[in-house]
Protein backbone atom coordinates (compact mmCIF):
# COMPACT_ATOMS: atom_id res chain seq x y z
CA UNK A 1 0.00 0.00 0.00
CA UNK A 2 1.37 3.45 -1.02
CA UNK A 3 0.59 6.26 1.77
CA UNK A 4 0.64 10.06 -0.12
CA UNK A 5 0.97 12.56 2.41
CA UNK A 6 0.35 16.41 1.94
CA UNK A 7 0.26 19.37 4.09
CA UNK A 8 -2.53 22.09 4.48
CA UNK A 9 -0.94 24.88 6.99
CA UNK A 10 -1.01 22.74 10.07
CA UNK A 11 -3.37 20.02 8.67
CA UNK A 12 -1.56 16.67 7.11
CA UNK A 13 -3.19 15.15 4.85
CA UNK A 14 -3.00 11.06 4.24
CA UNK A 15 -3.81 9.51 1.47
CA UNK A 16 -3.60 5.55 1.64
CA UNK A 17 -3.43 4.08 -1.77
CA UNK A 18 -4.90 0.31 -1.94
CA UNK A 19 -6.15 -2.45 0.54
CA UNK A 20 -5.79 -1.14 4.53
CA UNK A 21 -5.42 -4.99 4.99
CA UNK A 22 -3.52 -7.15 7.85
CA UNK A 23 -0.53 -7.36 5.47
CA UNK A 24 -0.34 -3.43 6.18
CA UNK A 25 -1.82 -2.48 8.70
CA UNK A 26 1.73 -2.12 10.70
CA UNK A 27 3.50 0.02 8.20
CA UNK A 28 0.05 2.29 8.08
CA UNK A 29 0.07 2.48 11.88
CA UNK A 30 4.13 3.66 11.99
CA UNK A 31 3.57 6.28 9.22
CA UNK A 32 0.77 7.31 10.93
CA UNK A 33 2.03 7.48 14.82
CA UNK A 34 5.26 8.94 13.05
CA UNK A 35 3.23 12.11 11.36
CA UNK A 36 1.50 12.88 15.05
CA UNK A 37 5.25 11.69 17.06
CA UNK A 38 6.52 14.63 14.50
CA UNK A 39 4.19 17.20 16.35
CA UNK A 40 1.13 16.91 14.03
CA UNK A 41 -2.17 17.70 16.24
CA UNK A 42 -4.52 18.00 13.00
CA UNK A 43 -4.90 14.30 10.46
CA UNK A 44 -7.24 14.13 7.42
CA UNK A 45 -7.17 10.61 6.21
CA UNK A 46 -8.74 11.11 2.79
CA UNK A 47 -9.33 7.47 1.58
CA UNK A 48 -10.75 7.93 -1.84
CA UNK A 49 -8.18 5.40 -3.20
CA UNK A 50 -9.00 2.92 -0.25
CA UNK A 51 -10.34 0.00 -1.92
CA UNK A 52 -10.89 -1.89 1.10
CA UNK A 53 -10.34 -1.68 4.80
CA UNK A 54 -9.60 -4.77 7.04
CA UNK A 55 -10.42 -5.05 11.25
CA UNK A 56 -6.89 -4.53 11.38
CA UNK A 57 -7.48 -0.70 9.16
CA UNK A 58 -10.26 0.47 11.71
CA UNK A 59 -7.67 -1.09 14.43
CA UNK A 60 -5.09 1.61 13.53
CA UNK A 61 -7.37 4.67 13.10
CA UNK A 62 -8.78 4.07 16.54
CA UNK A 63 -5.35 4.29 18.01
CA UNK A 64 -4.01 6.84 15.54
CA UNK A 65 -7.46 9.17 16.60
CA UNK A 66 -6.77 8.54 20.69
CA UNK A 67 -3.16 9.48 19.77
CA UNK A 68 -4.36 12.38 18.44
CA UNK A 69 -6.99 13.82 21.17
CA UNK A 70 -3.99 12.81 23.53
CA UNK A 71 -2.72 15.64 21.95
CA UNK A 72 -5.66 18.05 21.62
CA UNK A 73 -5.64 17.20 18.33
CA UNK A 74 -8.49 16.38 15.62
CA UNK A 75 -8.71 13.57 13.04
CA UNK A 76 -11.10 13.81 9.65
CA UNK A 77 -12.20 10.78 7.83
CA UNK A 78 -13.25 11.83 3.96
CA UNK A 79 -14.14 10.42 0.77
CA UNK A 80 -15.29 7.12 2.27
CA UNK A 81 -16.48 4.40 -0.31
CA UNK A 82 -20.02 3.07 0.46
CA UNK A 83 -18.83 0.26 1.67
CA UNK A 84 -16.15 1.27 3.68
CA UNK A 85 -17.86 4.46 5.57
CA UNK A 86 -20.66 1.54 5.94
CA UNK A 87 -18.11 -0.18 8.57
CA UNK A 88 -17.68 2.74 10.07
CA UNK A 89 -21.46 3.25 10.51
CA UNK A 90 -21.78 -0.44 11.53
CA UNK A 91 -19.05 -0.25 14.15
CA UNK A 92 -20.23 3.03 14.98
CA UNK A 93 -16.62 4.81 14.69
CA UNK A 94 -18.89 7.53 12.62
CA UNK A 95 -20.16 8.93 16.30
CA UNK A 96 -16.56 9.71 17.37
CA UNK A 97 -14.61 10.61 14.47
CA UNK A 98 -16.04 13.23 11.63
CA UNK A 99 -16.66 11.84 8.34
CA UNK A 100 -16.85 14.39 5.31
CA UNK A 101 -17.73 13.63 2.12
CA UNK A 102 -14.32 15.89 0.38
CA UNK A 103 -10.88 17.32 1.29
CA UNK A 104 -12.32 20.25 1.11
CA UNK A 105 -15.59 19.61 3.27
CA UNK A 106 -12.80 18.08 5.65
CA UNK A 107 -10.72 20.97 6.12
CA UNK A 108 -13.19 23.31 6.79
CA UNK A 109 -13.75 20.85 9.73
CA UNK A 110 -10.69 22.38 11.73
Amino acid sequence: MKIVEKRENDICILTPVGRLDVNNAESFREHLLRVIADGTKNIILDCQSLDYMSSGGLRVILEGAKRIWQVEGKMVLCSLKDYIKEVFEVTQFDAFLPIADSVERALKEF
